[in-house]
């Protein structure tokens, strides 16, 4: 008989009474309980096994909760962990200083057993339907990630982090924004920079970042492969044509004139042409309609 999937709750405190506590009352929901007694051996915890929520002490010696919540949201995979704080103050700036460090919710002590069951119910589920919302997206292509007015990423889906990991990542191993973006994501947020943002990764590879909508607390970003760099690529690739004349077939399927070609590629009209005739000759067609024809089968499944 296969064993049913049980839930993994860390609990971060120093106070062995609410570590015995909390153990007892979530064991007999039927999750599994990990404890950690400080922040330092709960981040070194969660490098070995994931949990999927997490509930800290707001007030701790040593590293309190706070910057224990910052350190283990920097790290990749528990970016989509729900962090409930526990804490005897119930003064509005620790609050706001809880949520703003990556919480979602907190419980003031001495904490009901009922009400943190009901709070851990809730947010599993909530963090459950944003993971499958985003493997559904990813599953159809699309690489869409979000991130905060400091361009550190709030989540992404599993092939935008792929492909962000190629641009780098901040010291503690967090996603973030490649820094050229910053400002480009200052000018969309005024309203006067919404163009895409082209940019190569460590490899060389051109990639175009989108922006997408979003609040102040989060921003909605794109990230996909440069078209017209992997469309030169993709007909290289396929076609036996040099780099040149895969950038002039490729402005063809685009519907350009020879003249607008020259524009763009910076060629002169006369040479535009002989790069016809090449393209013409090797794909074994008279004339520049079908030769768009076979260019366009090749690169219908770009972006």
């Amino acid at each position: 008989m296969r064993e049913t999937h049980r839930d993994v709750v860390l609990v971060v405190d120093d106070s062995p009474e609410t570590l015995s506590f909390l153990t007892e009352a979530i064991e007999r929901s039927g999750a599994t309980v990990l404890v950690a007694v400080a922040g330092d051996l709960a981040l070194a915890l969660v490098d070995e096994i994931t949990p999927d929520v997490i509930l800290l002490d707001a007030m701790m010696p040593g590293m309190d909760g706070f910057e224990t919540c910052r350190r283990l949201k920097g790290k990749r995979h528990l970016a989509h962990v729900p962090v409930i704080f526990m804490t005897g103050l119930s003064e509005t700036e620790h609050i706001v200083k809880g949520l703003e460090a990556g919480g979602v919710d907190y419980v003031t002590k001495p904490i009901a057993p009922d009400e943190i069951l009901a709070r851990i119910r809730v947010h599993l589920a909530s963090a459950r339907a944003a993971q499958s919302a985003r493997a559904a997206l990813d599953t159809t292509g699309r690489t869409l990630f979000a991130v905060d007015r400091t361009g550190a990423v709030l989540w992404c889906t599993p092939q935008a982090a792929r492909l962000l990991a190629g641009f780098g990542s901040e010291p503690g191993g967090a996603l973030c924004l490649p820094s050229p973006g910053l400002a480009w994501l200052r000018a969309c947020l005024a309203g006067s920079g919404a163009a895409p943002l082209p940019l190569s990764d460590r490899d060389g590879n051109a990639y175009s970042f989108g922006f997408i909508g979003g609040t102040g607390d989060e921003i909605l970003l794109r990230l996909a492969r440069d078209g017209t760099a992997s469309g030169v690529e993709r007909l290289r690739e396929r076609l036996p044509v040099t780099g040149r004349e895969a950038e002039v077939l490729l402005w063809l399927s685009r519907g350009k004139s020879s003249r607008d070609i020259g524009e763009i590629l910076g060629l002169s009209p006369r040479t535009v042409t002989k790069h016809l005739e090449g393209i013409y000759a090797k794909l074994g067609v008279e004339n520049r309609t079908a030769a768009s024809i076979i260019a366009a089968r090749h690169l219908q499944d770009l972006d």
